[in-house]
């Protein structure tokens, strides 16, 4: 159902009371990390075109977890097995990691958890992360959960839509998300421009979210306002994580396209967050992207007239972390939120991109 139309300050008014709010932000990253260029001479990697993929990408350092080297230069052959064992180990000390930060920032306790989603796309697990890390954590039994797997870099704001509608049905009860993004699980090395575009860009990562809605209380934090989603079926086969015959293993696949077609539904899908609101692209203070690769962004911000500046967190995301997939919007949303530069009134718009193809964004209010 539509908002009918309303003037902005109302829409905040009549969140009062009623929208969840973000109360904490976590992030996590592996111990190790590699610049560009070291990736390039650890592998060896001497083909002029591929160093350019690498060097070119806008990223300067990415956490990873790559497979062992010998003395000799060479490097352990990893198995599907051993990548599922990779995202299990690497996953879960990111996560809980991630987790513990994000408690600590929002006042919380695993004692308060009472609801719990874990969103991963570069690995397969049963039973999933949210039932581990419940373990591993000590969070009561009891706490609800939800596993959200295989959406890709845009399933942190379709698992946030989740964790909001259990928020604003359980006021005063703190839900949590984490995104658990193991990528050098993901990786096959072949030499191929279409696996050096994927292993130019992506790393590892995991970002946690508190949410809890109002119960009479004062809970601050910005309101998540509403949610929109827009799905591209033309391009559905553009980006995928789907097995390949050759290795033996998944692997990622991007379409040189994919920025394209993103930049060029930007607009639609601002205009159907922004329907009936009674808001426009001017009333918007704050932009959180997902840092999907710097063609990505670039068209994005082309296609909705941002600046530079508007993205600023977005880029730097990318620069010192690659793409962490889908909780990439949450290491923006951790550095915006660190600027101390939002003002009480203030509207901002979360946006990540992904499989399907995808758009989702969500509208976020401060008071």
């Amino acid at each position: 159902m539509e908002l009918a139309e309303i003037s902005p300050l109302d829409l905040l008014d009549r969140s009062d009371g009623l929208s969840p709010r973000i109360l904490g932000v976590g992030t996590a990253v592996p111990r190790t990390s590699y610049s560009q260029r070291e990736i390039l001479d650890r592998f060896e990697i001497t083909d002029p075109r591929v160093r350019s993929i690498f060097l070119n990408s806008a990223i300067e350092r990415r956490g990873l977890t790559l497979p062992t080297q010998h003395s000799d230069g060479s490097w352990d052959f990893e198995s599907q097995g051993d990548l599922l064992r990779k995202h299990a180990m690497t996953g879960l000390a990111m996560g809980r990691e991630a987790i513990e930060k994000c408690l600590e920032d929002a006042g919380a306790s695993l004692s308060d958890v009472r609801y719990l989603t874990c969103v991963s796309t570069t690995g397969l697990l049963t039973p999933g992360f949210s039932a581990l890390l419940i373990k591993e954590l000590g969070i009561d039994r009891h706490c609800s959960r939800l596993d959200v797997v295989g959406m890709g870099c845009n399933a942190g704001l379709n698992a946030l839509t989740a964790v909001a509608g259990w928020a604003g049905a359980h006021p005063g009860e703190l839900a949590l998300m984490v995104c658990i993004e193991a990528c050098s699980a993901a990786y096959v090395f072949d030499g191929t421009m279409r696996s050096s575009v994927v292993n130019s860009l992506f790393g590892d990562g995991a970002a946690a979210v508190a949410v809890k809605a109002p119960d009479g209380a004062e809970v601050g934090g910005p309101a998540l306002l509403r949610f929109s989603s827009c799905i591209i079926p033309d391009a559905v086969d553009a980006m995928r994580y789907d097995w390949d015959d050759d290795h033996g293993k998944f692997s990622f696949y991007l379409d040189p396209e994919v920025p394209y077609v993103v930049g060029a539904h930007a607009e639609i899908s601002l205009d159907r967050l922004l329907q009936g609101t009674g808001l426009h692209r001017s009333h918007i203070s704050h932009w959180v992207l997902h840092s999907g690769g710097k063609k990505v962004i670039d068209s994005v911000r082309m296609n909705l007239g941002l600046t530079r500046h508007d993205v600023r967190h977005t880029t730097g995301v990318l620069r010192d972390h690659g793409n962490v997939s889908s909780g990439s919007f949450l290491f923006s949303y951790e550095r915006l939120r660190d600027e101390n530069c939002i003002q009480p009134g203030d509207f901002g718009v979360f946006m990540t991109m992904g499989p399907g193809s995808t758009i989702e964004m969500a509208l976020v209010g401060w008071q």
